[in-house]
């Protein structure tokens, strides 16, 4: 286990209490429909909580979270920016398949209505797609989209209810007024699981705040807490923001847990990307969002399902966000749509088995794949290949990192080790031709 040895040195993480075999699948000769809550942070890096071993950064209720399911600490993220992820988490799919490839459109201007016209295609296209909320709606489930959401309006996604009207005649962009949520309280929320109780029916809530992302606004109490411990006070008021964040995931978890639901919920948690600040600098660091670093991309994930879900703290296999479609679908006992390239994490052998993921980037303002990809990379066991597109990247160089002994990839290989360098971007090569 050199690779936990390595991590808890690094960030004093916490041991392991199970091995990836010993994880409980649901199983049911009738399966359950339980309520499913997901969860997702928006700007966090992957060590920036409580149960990851941060020094300063409270999370209490995700670390509660954590203590009380599956959480995969090397899990990670399709795209390191908010649009693309957010389009593999609602769909299973990469990007390149999804075709929501970045943020905005080449070409767009201040205009939303410009914006709008040169989006449409994109939301025509993911609208013929298969989303979570669609499935879940064909199994008697009710829906609610709050927060962040790119792709026009909440029912692109096949959810019943939502916050975000995509109206670019208001201005709509990523989630116009879903972006009250958290930050203006949870009420909507609150409104909707009492609502899908009185009908006696399933429901999927997304919850995806603009937190802990930039405007740093958290609470002044958060603020001076962490200026006390903060090399500076922005960082101090993005450390504020986490606890923000995990605040309002404290208020959601105990509403349903008041509800008397928290043995028939089963709550995910991912973050949409990663991120790190300069000490130095009001912005994020160089190697943080928009970037395939693992600052960029990685994210632990979480399962909880109150005695459905043996807890386990997994250091050890890898998860992206892509397998949170499949997951829901193999604990519903529901046939997944077609050709989607994640796994189901709670199938112990199919964990095992996976030896790879990958991820994507393209430029923010984005046309085809082709034309916008900037990189590829190749997340193994032990090593991580970034590959730079020629076209848009052309003085870049391949990188290699082995992320079990160097996880913040600061020593490049990839001249020591031509062999692998060729083995893994052969693997990127058949992933994207699949």
């Amino acid at each position: 286990m050199k690779f936990l040895n390595t991590i808890q040195i690094i960030i004093g993480l916490l041991p392991v209490i199970a091995c990836a075999n010993q994880v409980t699948q649901p199983q049911s000769d009738n399966p359950q429909r339980p309520n499913i809550v997901l969860i997702l942070s928006d700007d966090q890096g992957w060590n920036d909580y409580g149960f990851m071993g941060h020094k300063h950064i409270k999370t209490p209720n995700i670390d509660r979270l954590a203590a009380s399911g599956v959480a995969f600490t090397r899990g990670y993220s399709a795209a390191p920016i908010c649009a693309p992820s957010l389009g593999s988490i609602i769909t299973g799919l990469y990007p390149h398949q999804h075709g929501v490839l970045c943020n905005d459109p080449v070409g767009k201007t201040g205009d939303p209505m410009v914006r709008w016209k040169l989006y449409q295609p994109v939301v025509s296209n993911f609208e013929k797609l298969e989303t979570i909320a669609d499935v879940l709606g064909k199994q008697g489930y009710t829906s609610l989209q709050t927060g962040k959401w790119w792709v026009g309006n909440f029912s692109s996604g096949g959810f019943d209810e939502g916050m975000t009207h995509g109206d670019p005649a208001r201005g709509a962009r990523h989630g116009d007024e879903g972006l009250k949520i958290g930050r203006e309280g949870m009420e909507p929320i609150f409104r909707f699981i009492d609502a899908a109780q009185e009908q006696n029916k399933p429901f999927f809530v997304w919850y995806a705040p603009l937190l802990p992302h930039g405007p740093y606004t958290p609470p002044d109490s958060l603020v001076q807490k962490y200026l006390k411990v903060a090399p500076s006070a922005h960082v101090a008021k993005y450390w504020a923001s986490c606890e923000w964040f995990d605040n309002t995931c404290g208020q959601l978890m105990d509403y349903v847990g008041q509800k008397g639901l928290s043995k028939n919920t089963l709550f995910i948690y991912v973050c949409d990307n990663g991120f790190i600040q300069d000490p130095n600098d009001r912005e994020d660091h160089i190697r943080s969002k928009y970037t395939p670093y693992d600052m960029g991309i990685r994210t632990p994930i979480i399962y909880s399902w109150e005695g459905k879900i043996k807890p386990e703290f997994n250091t050890k296999n890898l998860a992206s966000s892509i397998d949170i479609a499949p997951t829901i679908y193999g604990i519903l006992g529901i046939k997944p749509p077609e050709g989607l390239p994640g796994i189901n994490v709670l199938d112990g052998r199919s964990l095992d088995e996976r030896k790879i993921i990958f991820a994507e980037q393209y430029n923010h303002d984005f046309s085809t794949a082709e034309e916008s990809l900037q990189y590829t990379a190749a997340i193994g066991e032990t090593w991580k290949l970034i590959v730079p597109n020629r076209k848009n990247k052309p003085k870049d160089k391949i990188q290699l990192y082995n992320i079990e002994q160097d996880p913040f990839e600061s020593r490049n290989l990839a001249d020591q080790n031509p062999e692998m360098v060729r083995t893994l971007n052969k693997k990127i090569n058949d992933w994207w031709m699949k």
